[in-house]
């Protein structure tokens, strides 16, 4: 399955067959690139991106600031340290959870409820750390083939 599978089909899905929606979602490494996105992720700022790499690295660095993402801020709420950054701005909202080497990112917009992102980001990326997917590419650089099967509730989907 491929990186852009995942975003497609696994967090931009029908969240509980309420024919809700994350506003986008995206999977990137912890350097930053984009393995994959939605049509409509927003286009970060680099220093952005770095920003939330040192908040897994060390908790507590968006508190004080605010979480930023394409200008955007995001007030820093609950979360888990070194795992998930959760935050809010207006009706909407953002969830990071991370992985061996990659983010997943989703975002969303009324009428999404907060725990419906954090649920959808958060089991994607639970279930990839529990495959072992620590990258993106293969020993011959080549897009790895994900397989394995997972039976999530969250998406009535199997991954």
């Amino acid at each position: 399955m491929s990186w852009q599978t995942y975003v497609d089909e696994h967090l931009m899905c029908d969240i509980d067959g309420t024919g809700q929606h994350l506003s986008s979602a995206a999977i990137l490494g912890l350097d930053g690139t984009v393995w994959a996105q939605s049509a409509k992720f927003p286009q970060f700022k680099p220093e952005e991106m770095k920003a939330i790499i040192n908040e897994f690295n060390e908790a507590g660095q968006l508190a004080p600031t605010g979480l930023f993402l394409a200008g955007a801020k995001y007030m820093v709420i609950q979360g888990e340290p070194g795992a998930v950054i959760r935050g809010k701005k207006g009706a909407g909202g953002i969830c990071i959870k991370k992985t061996g080497q990659a983010m997943v990112f989703g975002l969303y917009d009324e009428p999404v409820a907060p725990g419906q992102c954090n649920m959808v980001v958060e089991r994607l990326g639970d279930y990839l750390v529990d495959q072992g997917i620590r990258d993106r590419t293969g020993q011959d650089g080549t897009e790895q083939d994900m397989t394995g099967q997972n039976r999530c509730s969250a998406f009535g989907k199997t991954l």
